[in-house]
């Protein structure tokens, strides 16, 4: 989509080749819409290969020797652990994430957190308010990288030509950098009056306020598990019933 407007029939949606109207619209993008590169990587040299975690595939990509991973997120970890098998990997993690075992005997922590209604703890919540600006490693860890020969550094603090410097001083000369830290939101394309100041989405469980728009996917929606596959079906159940009385309310309200 390239833009989206409100009109006196609802909205119209602007995509690449042509253009849909509707009463009603579900923004399904999720929040991960642009790489976030930080500017450190404008002072490298042009020969030193950059990636981000979002074009990273497999170690073929990256060129034979040093290879710094930048984050210590999930993505970092993992993309770390799949090169230690070929490359000397260095991990660049700017801030610690409680780590949590992938199975607990025997059994996926998903399914357990699940079972024991985690997933569905809302935002509002005392456990939501706790955990909703924090990021937890799941089947990965300090330890385990440390023992798949991956050398953690501190966070990444400049660069000059091929050296990577970092926050305790040390400095580091690679052949690649992976960049996974993460993304930013582009809700630039959304003419209509539901974003705040910094460019989110303003609503109540997905619903806005402007009448028929409304958003599914976003992480802490409702619960923890608002922007996970097992779990997107709650809020989505609520914004069909949305959907459905509105439409009962103004026959003829459709929702693209």
């Amino acid at each position: 989509m390239t833009g989206l407007t409100a009109n006196d029939e609802g909205y119209c949606v602007e995509l690449a080749d042509h253009v849909l109207e509707a009463r009603q619209v579900v923004i399904a993008t999720g929040p991960f819409q642009v790489p976030r590169i930080p500017e450190v990587a404008d002072e490298l040299d042009p020969g030193i290969v950059q990636v981000h975690s979002a074009g990273y595939r497999n170690p073929a990509q990256i060129p034979a020797g040093p290879v710094l991973v930048v984050g210590g997120g999930n993505t970092g970890y993992q993309i770390a652990e799949e090169l230690s098998a070929t490359h000397e990997v260095h991990l660049s993690v700017g801030s610690r994430q409680a780590p949590l075992p992938q199975r607990v005997l025997g059994i996926d922590l998903f399914r357990i957190l699940g079972r024991l209604g985690a997933m569905r703890k809302t935002v509002h919540s005392r456990l939501g308010r706790r955990l909703r600006d924090r990021e937890t490693l799941i089947g990965s860890s300090p330890r385990k990288a440390r023992r798949l020969g991956i050398r953690l550094r501190g966070r990444t603090t400049g660069a000059d030509g091929s050296t990577i410097r970092f926050a305790d001083g040390s400095a580091l000369t690679t052949r690649a950098v992976i960049w996974a830290t993460g993304f930013t939101r582009d809700h630039g394309w959304i003419d209509v009056p539901v974003l705040d100041a910094g460019g989110a989405p303003v609503h109540d469980r997905g619903v806005t306020s402007a009448a028929g728009l409304y958003f599914l996917g976003l992480p802490w929606q409702h619960t923890r598990g608002s922007a996970l596959l097992g779990w997107v079906a709650d809020d989505a159940r609520h914004i069909t019933d949305r959907i459905a009385a509105l439409a009962a309310a103004e026959p003829g309200a459709v929702a693209a």
